[in-house]
């Protein structure tokens, strides 16, 4: 078989002209499904980014959110009713709310103000500079520095700004794991500063974060939490549902869909359609194969040779040049959100693999039906 592969190479590149229509039509799908797959993977990462960064175990929220941004404030005896539950080691009340940053400049922008509970600061950041123990100084912020963090100017620490006409000083700065989704800047501060610098309503607390004594404890934690009407998720499931929300709830999930099943049906037809007319310009040469003693099961062999090659290679190309944009993207654009996952990967693979498919069925009964008498007869 090693001959016949060496003959199906030579028939395959020895047209250029259609060997790179087919190249550049399979680069082509595998460039968008990896490339919108990626993005929509970015949103939803992004999307996650508070329960990310804060890093608590349980999560206790109202049975209607969906979202760290849509957070409903509970009463205060909720945090007082975990903190008593059987196998919670420890529970604390996060702030979560959206205030009007007047900067120096006389500028606004609103920014996501999230305040750690004071006794044990549980969610706090990791800060590149400045120290902890200043958020508890007075009027005292810690901003993280993400792709958002120019929108305030940049500040250094000692700027100062107002927060609803009180005054705020960054004291520390940043980082984490995830930025935000939406394009705004996120501050940090006490529980007790947040609560006394922004409006709020009656009641305050947006989530109760639970640390368990053990793995074993959660689901008994989960239970206790539904008996007072409450929903308690562990974080990954809360990121889970963040992500069915913008996937079935918003227009988002559906719109990438779409683009990536047009995307893979542009690729099928191109690549189908050059690899069938290759295989018809050829088809002198498969009969007369077949005249000198070839076997049906061969040529299919060959057929699926071609379709491989050119399709592993088209997969290569079109994963290397999306990653390639992806990586100039994060480096130059700021709000610019993809990330490359081996799902997205193996999504690209099975698609490539459905493509070759599609393509060699249509050649392989093209070739299978020819016969050697027809050839010589020509």
């Amino acid at each position: 078989m090693t001959g016949m592969f060496k003959i199906a190479l030579k028939l395959l590149v020895n047209d250029r002209g259609k060997f790179a229509a087919l190249i550049v039509g399979i680069t082509f799908a595998i460039f968008l499904i990896v490339q919108l797959s990626s993005i929509f993977s970015g949103i939803l990462a992004k999307a996650s980014a508070n329960v990310i960064n804060i890093g608590a175990r349980i999560w206790v929220m109202d049975l209607s959110v969906n979202n760290p941004l849509n957070a409903i404030p509970m009463p205060d005896y909720v945090l007082d009713a975990v903190r008593s539950m059987d196998g919670v080691k420890y529970a604390v009340p996060l702030y979560s709310g959206v205030a009007l940053v007047k900067l120096k400049s006389g500028a606004y922008q609103p920014s996501t103000v999230l305040g750690l509970d004071d006794a044990s600061l549980l969610g706090r950041p990791y800060l590149i500079e400045g120290r902890i123990e200043d958020i508890y100084s007075d009027n005292a912020f810690i901003i993280v520095r993400d792709q958002e963090f120019s929108k305030l100017e940049a500040p250094a620490i000692g700027t100062t700004f107002e927060v609803n006409d009180h005054r705020g000083v960054i004291v520390g700065i940043a980082r984490v794991t995830t930025s935000g989704l939406f394009g705004i800047p996120t501050l940090f501060t006490t529980y007790s500063r947040a609560l006394q610098y922004l409006p709020n309503t009656r009641f305050t607390i947006a989530h109760v974060l639970v640390e368990p004594k053990s793995e074993a404890d959660i689901p008994g934690i989960k239970n206790q939490v539904a008996k007072i009407g409450y929903l308690g998720l562990t974080d990954l499931e809360f990121q889970e549902k963040i992500a069915d929300f913008y996937k079935y709830k918003t227009g988002a999930g559906v719109n990438i869909l779409i683009m990536m099943i047009i995307g893979f049906l542009v690729g099928l037809s191109i690549s189908g359609q050059t690899f069938y007319t290759f295989v018809l310009e050829n088809l002198e040469k498969f009969g007369a194969l077949k005249a000198i003693g070839a076997r049906n099961s061969q040529l299919i062999c060959m057929i699926l040779f071609q379709v491989s090659f050119a399709s592993f290679i088209g997969y290569g190309l079109g994963v290397g040049s999306s990653s390639l944009l992806i990586a100039v993207g994060k480096k130059y654009i700021p709000d610019y959100t993809a990330d490359i996952g081996y799902w997205n990967l193996g999504l690209a693979f099975f698609l490539v693999l459905v493509i070759a498919g599609v393509s060699s069925l249509l050649a392989v009964r093209k070739v299978i039906r020819v016969q050697p008498f027809d050839i010589l007869r020509g």
